[in-house]
């Protein structure tokens, strides 16, 4: 790519549009593709979706899958930066128990940043990335008033199972819920560099916010409802529903879109195929949990609403995307309450978002980094004009 090749030209019509294809940057971790999806460091995501999700933050942070030899000694970094000051959750007790979850996060990373920031870039998104598992479990047990007796946190074990052992769930198989709730961390870390809670975390960075502060106004923008808490709508649809029955989901789904009102799970701004990361879930799904009753009607979904969203012609994807399911396998794990589901992608899209800020910050332009986000918005509507 030369220095001053054009690349894009800019016309009236792009203006108030949101950047939508606008290209404003580069990105190490990941792309998306039509076809295949999101793809992390070259890879597509169904290739990766097996692997740990300590092994995936070392490919986003480092570009390439780790060895073997590698993957115990990053495991062994993670375990080592693990530690929680006891007095998060002493901040979590002060915070009002009808608050959005997604505030809880932000409150959460905040205050973590606030307990120890060493000011260096890599540091501080490792060391967050390593306690996100306690923080989200002391989030968990607190908002429920369980915050007596609460387990010491095992760094021995993997991020997810410390998770698991915080909540410290009655009636759930760990087992099970490790294995959905690490796919889903796998597949929810990073999704290019332009969407909005990414895009909102580079940009606080690059006035050299601290990671934490960064990562908090990224997690701000991911809980909009058109963004990361999309996946609490879809199970909000899903239980909506309330049948498997394809005849009466073909109904329910005609009905919504005569009101005028979304069909949840499918669509998406790229892909024109079923999402792969949507595909991942259903075979998980089929195989951990395929007489779920939610999960029957996402399968149902699955087969009618393409079929019935394809029936107009300016709908250009109708398949299903990666919040069909997930919150179906959420909730077969004990999760009830949907609200909770955004910061589950919270968790995830932390280590996307840190990869990434790190990028900007260290590596581009041959290790200066970006400048500070500045675009350029044109005047309307202000003529000239003086005071009399």
């Amino acid at each position: 790519m030369e220095d001053d090749e054009p690349m894009f030209a800019v016309r009236p019509s792009h203006l108030n549009t949101g950047l939508r294809g606008v290209p404003v940057g580069t990105c190490r971790t990941s792309f998306v593709t039509p076809s295949e999806g999101v793809h992390y460091c070259g890879y597509p995501i169904a290739e990766l979706a097996q692997y740990s999700p300590e092994d995936i933050v070392f490919l986003l942070f480092n570009k390439e899958l780790p060895t073997p030899e590698q993957s115990i000694a990053f495991k062994a970094d993670l375990a080592r930066r693990g530690r929680v000051p006891d007095s998060l959750a002493a901040v979590f007790q002060t915070l009002p128990r009808d608050g959005h979850p997604m505030d809880w996060f932000s409150v959460g990373v905040h205050t973590l940043g606030m307990l120890d920031t060493t000011g260096d870039w890599k540091e501080d998104a490792l060391n967050l990335i390593a306690r996100m598992p306690r923080m989200m479990g002391l989030l968990f047990r607190i908002r429920e008033g369980r915050s007596e007796n609460i387990p010491d946190d095992d760094l021995d074990l993997t991020m997810v199972q410390r998770f698991v052992r915080t909540l410290e769930t009655e009636d759930i198989d760990d087992d099970l819920m490790d294995q959905i709730l690490s796919t889903y961390l796998v597949l929810h870390m990073d999704h290019g560099g332009g969407n909005l809670s990414t895009f909102t975390g580079k940009a606080i960075a690059s006035g050299h916010a601290t990671v934490y502060a960064s990562i908090a106004g990224a997690m701000n923008a991911l809980s909009g409802p058109l963004h990361g808490r999309a996946n609490q709508s879809c199970l909000e649809f899903v239980l909506k529903i309330g049948t498997s029955d394809p005849s009466e989901v073909e109904t329910f789904v005609r009905k919504e879109l005569a009101a005028k009102r979304p069909i949840f799970g499918f669509g998406h701004a790229v892909l024109r195929a079923e999402d792969p990361r949507a595909t991942v879930q259903f075979a998980l799904g089929e195989r951990l949990c395929p007489d779920d009753e939610n999960f029957k009607i996402i399968r149902t979904l699955r087969e009618v609403a393409p079929r019935v969203l394809g029936e107009n012609k300016k709908i250009s994807n109708p398949n299903a995307n990666v919040d069909i399911a997930s919150g179906a396998l959420l909730h077969h794990i004990g999760f009830r309450d949907p609200t909770y589901y955004t910061t589950f992608f919270g968790w995830a899209r932390v280590s996307g978002i840190g990869a990434q800020i790190i990028d900007e910050r260290t590596v581009m332009r041959g290790g200066k980094g970006t400048p500070i986000y500045r675009p350029k918005y044109i005047a309307e509507e202000q003529d000239l004009r003086h005071v009399d």
